[in-house]
């Protein structure tokens, strides 16, 4: 996924609201940006963090500009969830998630059968969508330590937790499921569930990866020039 155009520095003074973050532009200009992350940003919404943002031409947005990037500890973490989604859908038309390439047919936002809610994809070998073999709910990852490893939530999900468990109930119901962990954050060496943050989502994930819930992580190169998922991570239960 390449910027165009590239991402334009700055430099964080708050971030707040849950929806918004104040920053001062490298020509000085106080700029009020959309923050797209409605988690903590536990390590990377720290005043004085450099920052890159997008900007939209839409003159219906209340807001221009977008955070999409923030550096700690010489990384760089990639705050905007919603591209985790892009991201995986591009590493899946090239191939490059292995354990997910015996399905060539994927689908954005598959309806979750026989309950309410949608998972992010649905994999298949045929294009009717009705056609669907594997299901695949994406996460971001920006939590990251100081040994490397990245922890998903930053914070309580309840909607997570959800996901979780019908990812486990399409498994229980014959077919096949994954967890992606997309890693927007370039320090991280290997992923987990942050239990002292949500243990019962840790707990959730241990019994769907029990079940037959395939537990994947990726990390992703994230630049303001581009972002793009490149490497296996390992993932283990903590």
């Amino acid at each position: 996924m390449r910027f165009d155009p590239p991402l334009q520095p700055g430099t964080l003074v708050r971030r707040y609201k849950r929806f918004l973050a104040d920053i001062v532009t490298a020509d000085g200009t106080e700029l009020t940006l959309h923050c797209p992350n409605t988690g903590a940003m536990l390590g990377c919404s720290d005043p004085g963090s450099r920052v890159w943002y997008s900007t939209s031409d839409n003159p219906k947005r209340k807001y221009a500009h977008t955070l999409e990037i923030v550096e700690t500890a010489g990384q760089n973490v990639g705050v905007h969830p919603g591209r985790a989604n892009a991201l995986v859908a591009e590493a899946l038309a090239a191939g490059k998630i292995a354990e997910l390439t015996q399905w060539p047919v994927w689908h954005a936002e598959a309806p979750v059968p026989d309950e309410a809610g949608r998972f992010d994809f649905g994999l298949g070998r045929l294009p009717d969508k009705a056609a669907i073999d594997c299901y695949v709910e994406v996460k971001s990852v920006t939590l990251c330590d100081e040994d490397g490893v990245g922890a998903f939530p930053d914070a309580r999900s309840e909607r997570a937790l959800r996901h979780v468990q019908a990812l486990a109930r399409r498994v229980a119901a014959g077919q096949q499921a994954a967890l992606l962990f997309c890693v927007q954050h370039t320090g991280v060496q290997r992923v987990c569930c942050a239990t002292h943050i949500h243990p019962e989502y840790s707990a959730a994930v241990h019994e769907a990866s029990a079940a037959g819930v395939e537990i994947l992580a990726y990390g992703t190169r994230v630049s303001s020039a581009e972002l793009a998922i490149d490497v296996a991570l390992p993932f283990f239960h903590d």
